[in-house]
């Protein structure tokens, strides 16, 4: 059965989809761009700043689902530049201290409200980490 999971956390949907679907221990997220959930625009600053708030907001989409970023088992990765993906690299290394998933990054020519990143994830629950007691990775260094 599906599940719907949605948190104030992270940005509203900017359109008919939901933040993340759960299906038996997986979780689907849809694609998170570098939305504030407060205001709803696009965080300033550069890259980096755009590459954390995605991961942040990913991060919340996760907690509310009972899930952590250790449950990731696959992400894509969308950039507008690939002169980025060094930067993004950095970041998204940060995030993923120990097992990090597969994953793939594509340039596209655009992404929606002049977004430089966009990332979307999947997650697994397992044995080792319950549903219920997921762990959120400290992500404020």
């Amino acid at each position: 059965m599906k599940k719907i999971i949605s948190t104030k956390e992270a940005p509203a949907a900017v359109g008919p989809y939901s933040q993340a679907v759960r299906v038996g221990s997986t979780i689907y997220c849809a694609g998170q761009i570098p939305l504030d959930p407060r205001s709803g625009q696009i965080v300033p600053g550069d890259i980096g700043a755009q590459t954390r708030r995605v991961l942040d907001n990913i991060t919340a989409v996760l907690k509310a689902g009972g899930l952590s970023f250790q449950n990731i088992v696959k992400t894509t990765i969308f950039l507008t530049d690939l002169a980025d993906f060094q930067t993004v690299n950095e970041i998204y290394g940060s995030y993923f201290k120990q097992a990090p998933p597969a994953r793939s990054t594509v340039q596209v020519p655009a992404l929606p409200k002049g977004a430089r990143i966009e990332i979307e994830a999947v997650a697994m629950a397992d044995q080792d980490v319950p549903a219920d007691q997921g762990t959120v990775s400290d992500t404020s260094g």
